[in-house]
């Protein structure tokens, strides 16, 4: 039964990942010797571990001989006209931004809490330096955007307890005119009525300014807005009532004149 295909990318486990290139090195070695063996071809062959350990092969006596032979056949396809100095500069820029590449791979993966077996004592302590300024970055925005939600909901809060407002000047404005079309009407009614008690008032909601970052943001906005919601309903009801009131009150004032006019 044969093996599954292997997905290609990087094993997270680092032990798993040494023994994996352990094999798979010795088995490219072998490879590279059976192809310089069986084709007598010049085979040359460098690995580097992530660990910068140098593993090599050549089938000639000479590694430096292979790779001067190497490099004139590379370079040797650049254009003619293309100075061997200016070929070199890039070449060594090339050196140099991967080995740049190379670092920052490194520094994620320490960042990351693995490879921190070669590190020292000095290299440990820049790494957690660094982790602690990375740590208070993020805490400081984290802070700010906290604030900054505090602010709408407090934004939000006033404005709710005007709409609050508006509406206890509006039930009062109300109320004073029901009151004087009972006024009026007890004037007419030839038998005592005891009318229902409007309600004088309606208690503001009570204002708690959040100026802690402990706080629910979420909870506050959501009572305030349950609060408004049923002080709304409350004020159609007593409207509805007041109203149902004062027609039945014209009604006991019209229907006994009725009689007296019959």
């Amino acid at each position: 039964m044969g093996r599954g295909k292997v997905e290609l990318k990087r094993i997270e486990n680092k032990i798993n990942r040494q023994v994996t290139f352990a094999k798979r090195r010795n088995g490219l070695l072998k490879k590279a010797y059976e192809l310089s063996i069986l084709c007598d071809a010049e085979v040359a062959l460098i690995i580097f571990s992530n660990r910068g350990k140098l593993f090599e092969f050549c089938s000639s006596s000479d590694m430096a001989q292979t790779i001067e032979k190497y490099q004139t056949f590379s370079f040797g396809a650049l254009e003619v006209n293309q100075s061997e100095e200016e070929t070199q500069n890039n070449y060594q820029e090339y050196l140099k931004l991967k080995a740049g590449v190379d670092e920052l791979q490194r520094s994620q993966r320490n960042l990351l809490g693995e490879d921190l077996g070669n590190l020292g004592t000095n290299e440990l302590e820049q790494l957690e330096n660094q982790l602690d300024s990375s740590l208070k970055h993020i805490r400081c925005r984290k802070t700010q955007f906290i604030l900054d939600q505090l602010s709408e909901l407090q934004r939000k809060e006033e404005l709710l307890l005007e709409t609050n407002n508006a509406l206890k000047r509006k039930l009062e404005e109300t109320t004073a005119a029901i009151r004087l079309s009972w006024k009026a009407g007890d004037e007419r009614v030839p038998y005592s009525f005891q009318p229902v008690q409007p309600y004088d008032s309606v208690e503001a909601l009570q204002y708690s300014s959040a100026s802690q970052i402990g706080y629910n943001p979420a909870e506050t906005d959501q009572a305030t807005a349950t609060t408004s919601t049923q002080n709304v309903k409350w004020f159609h009801s007593r409207v509805d009532a007041l109203a149902f009131e004062t027609k039945k009150r014209q009604e006991f004032a019209i229907g006994p004149e009725n009689e007296m006019n019959k």
